[in-house]
C-alpha cells in the first residue's frame, strides 16, 4: 500500500500554522512614544537590508547587509499614505538614542 504523505495531527480550529509569514520575514512592527509624538517602528534585519540608506540621526551610510530601523510617523495630520511615503531609515543605535 503507498504511503500518505498527509499530517495526521490535529488542526488548528483558525487555520493560522502559528506563525504569520510577514512576521516571520520582516520582524514585528511596533509603535513608540517620542518627545514628538507616536511613531510606527519597523525593524530590518540584516538579511532583508538590500539597499543603502543614509541615516538622519548622524548622517552616515547605513550599507547593504546591516540592521537597521525604519520608522514613520503614526499621527501624521497629512494621512497615512503621506506619513508612510516620508519614512525614514535609521541605525538602531541612532533611533535609541533620539529624543
Amino acid at each position: 500500500m503507498p504511503r500518505s504523505n498527509r499530517p495526521r495531527g490535529r488542526r488548528r480550529a483558525n487555520g493560522d500554522d502559528g506563525a504569520d509569514l510577514n512576521q516571520v520575514l520582516y520582524g514585528s512592527r511596533r509603535t513608540e512614544h517620542k518627545s514628538d509624538g507616536e511613531w510606527n517602528i519597523q525593524p530590518i534585519s540584516a538579511g532583508n537590508a538590500a539597499k543603502t540608506y543614509t541615516c538622519p540621526g548622524c548622517s552616515q551610510l547605513i550599507s547593504a547587509g546591516v540592521a537597521h530601523t525604519v520608522t514613520w510617523r503614526a499621527d501624521g495630520i497629512m494621512g497615512a499614505a503621506d506619513d508612510l511615503a516620508a519614512r525614514r531609515h535609521w541605525h538602531q543605535h541612532c533611533w535609541k538614542i533620539r529624543l
